[in-house]
């Protein structure tokens, strides 16, 4: 199993939120690419960012984005807001490896379909749960969606991944939930991503034991939970 650290930015910071609540900010460092650059010089392979202005309609990290793409080095997937054609093949001409779709892809099917066959495997589906049901919106709208039913409805699609963020774990510090992954790893033909509660060396071996491909790690990291050689001494980076 891989292990992929979150850059999450807001307002041009990297953040980290507790709760999926915007206003629950536990973590704010003021340079996103530095600290981009650093999980890298540590041993990590591959990045995750998410831009939450974007996805919560509050404006765009746009420059920051593009600076962190082009120095990390890594592969990186980006998301957060992506819910236009023209924003994808911006991402992706501008160097990221996976754009990160979830609010139009999970409320307008027909569209991820479309965007998945003019972007074979370079899209991941971000699917945001609380206690099962899809959310959207940047976490403020919940669909009437049980998540392995979305999963199933689209296993056709040309995707090069699903990451499922428990919502109701995320930045808690409490675990994820392993039921929900192991659920959503089983009815998935793509590679499946964990985000949400992940907090320590157990948490990843019980996440790679139900067959979950990669986890995003995001307050487990930047409050020194588990310590990143750990991490790569034991999973792939």
């Amino acid at each position: 199993m891989i292990v992929i650290p979150a850059v999450d930015l807001r307002d041009g910071k990297c953040v980290q939120l507790v709760g999926g609540e915007y206003d629950q900010e536990s973590v704010r460092l003021d340079d996103p690419p530095a600290v981009a650059r650093d999980w890298v010089r540590q041993g990590f392979t591959r990045l995750h960012v998410v831009d939450l202005d974007a996805a919560t309609g509050r404006g765009r990290n746009t420059e920051i984005i593009r600076e962190l793409v082009r120095d990390a080095g890594v592969p990186v997937q980006v998301g957060g807001g992506v819910r236009e054609a023209d924003r994808i093949e911006e991402l992706l001409d501008q160097g990221a490896s996976w754009v990160v779709v979830g609010t139009r892809a999970v409320e307008d099917v027909a569209w991820l379909e479309e965007m998945s066959a003019r972007f074979p495997q370079q899209l991941i589906v971000a699917a945001d749960v609380r206690e099962r049901k899809v959310v959207t919106r940047g976490w403020a709208k919940t669909l009437p969606l049980d998540v392995v039913s979305y999963v199933e409805e689209i296993a056709a699609f040309p995707l090069a991944g699903a990451l499922v963020t428990a919502v109701h774990k995320e930045g808690q510090m409490q675990g994820t939930d392993l039921p929900l992954m192991e659920d959503v790893a089983e009815a998935s033909p793509w590679p499946v991503f964990a985000s949400g509660g992940v907090t320590t060396l157990d948490d990843l071996r019980a996440l790679d034991h139900r067959g979950v491909t990669g986890a995003v790690l995001g307050m487990a990291l930047y409050t020194g939970a588990i310590e990143p050689r750990r991490i790569l001494e034991e999973f792939a980076s």
